[in-house]
């Protein structure tokens, strides 16, 4: 399991963005073909194409640029169309983010101070919706695009971020430093490797649910965030593994896992040796040797053996 977001996430994340666009361009083109046996009428239609200009976007930029270029059929167009959103879905399954709904708007900035000869000033207003996982949200962003003679800037200047469910405290706080970084890559990044801890959590303690049904429990369910261990032959003396997905102000994401001891005051006492006490410490150990996952059959089994 990667701990850091790869640079890849960046370009993903604009090949679903300029997918979406030119299918709903296709689909605009596509209900504006004549019928058969109606003329033309000579529009010229252009579909936008993305900058990266990666592999996956080639086949677009060979799109007709007029009639004269135009399509043998509207079959031509609908297999493209086609193939379009079959790279869409491609994209999402490989990022595991859906978008929804996107939308942009596209207007000249006009600026009463006196500017350089040539350079032109745009600013993009982009909206979208989609999903990673259980996690939904919506986006809200401006670009601004500065042309010079010699190059081409863009930044963005203002970004909002609505995320559900919000029991997700860790997201929200996340969320808050991205908008204030106006961050997008660092959003999209950071919540696809939080939504595969996440899932990795929710398997690993079904795991051993299922494994030991009697000794492990979940208090909150399939997508709890702690694992009790009990004792079947000791009443009273518990474990409790609290599983944390933790976001640093660098959008790096991590597991944090911690050991709590629930055990009577009796046996406080009688523990010479502090085995109980220094417990939470020799787990952290424990799971610096072995990993996750051996760590906590470890920890069960050590718990098992005492109840037979």
């Amino acid at each position: 399991m990667a701990f850091e977001a790869g640079g890849s996430m960046d370009a993903e994340a604009r090949e679903v963005r300029a997918l979406e666009a030119e299918i709903a361009a296709l689909q605009r083109r596509c209900q504006e073909l004549p019928a058969p046996g109606e003329k033309p009428s000579g529009v010229r239609y252009v579909v936008p194409v993305h900058p990266s200009g990666s592999p996956i976007r080639k086949s677009c930029q060979k799109l007709p640029q007029s009639d004269s270029e135009g399509w043998e059929s509207s079959k031509d167009l609908r297999s493209h169309l086609g193939h379009l959103k079959s790279e869409l879905s491609f994209l999402s399954t490989l990022t595991g983010f859906n978008i929804r709904n996107y939308s942009k708007k596209i207007e000249a900035v006009t600026n009463t101070e006196v500017t350089e000869e040539g350079t032109t000033k745009v600013l993009q207003r982009h909206r979208l919706s989609g999903n990673c996982n259980m996690v939904t949200f919506q986006l809200e962003f401006q670009v601004l695009e500065i042309q010079t003679k010699e190059k081409l800037s863009s930044a963005i200047t203002d970004l909002n971020i609505i995320m559900e469910p919000t029991e997700y405290s860790e997201l929200s706080e996340f969320a808050c430093r991205a908008e204030e970084r106006r961050d997008l890559l660092m959003f999209f990044q950071s919540l696809h490797f939080f939504v595969e801890w996440y899932e990795y959590r929710k398997h690993t303690f079904k795991h051993f649910k299922e494994k030991y049904p009697d000794t492990v429990h979940l208090p909150e369910g399939a997508c709890s965030h702690c694992m009790e261990i009990h004792s079947t032959s000791r009443p009273g003396f518990e474990l409790v593994v609290v599983w944390r997905i933790q976001i640093n102000e660098e959008g790096k994401v991590s597991p944090k896992l911690d050991l709590l001891t629930k055990v009577p005051q009796r046996a406080l006492v009688l523990d010479k040796n502090r085995v109980i006490e220094t417990a939470p410490s020799s787990f952290q150990t424990l799971l610096g040797v072995l990993g996750i996952e051996a760590a906590l059959d470890s920890l069960i089994k050590l718990l098992c053996v005492g109840n037979n």
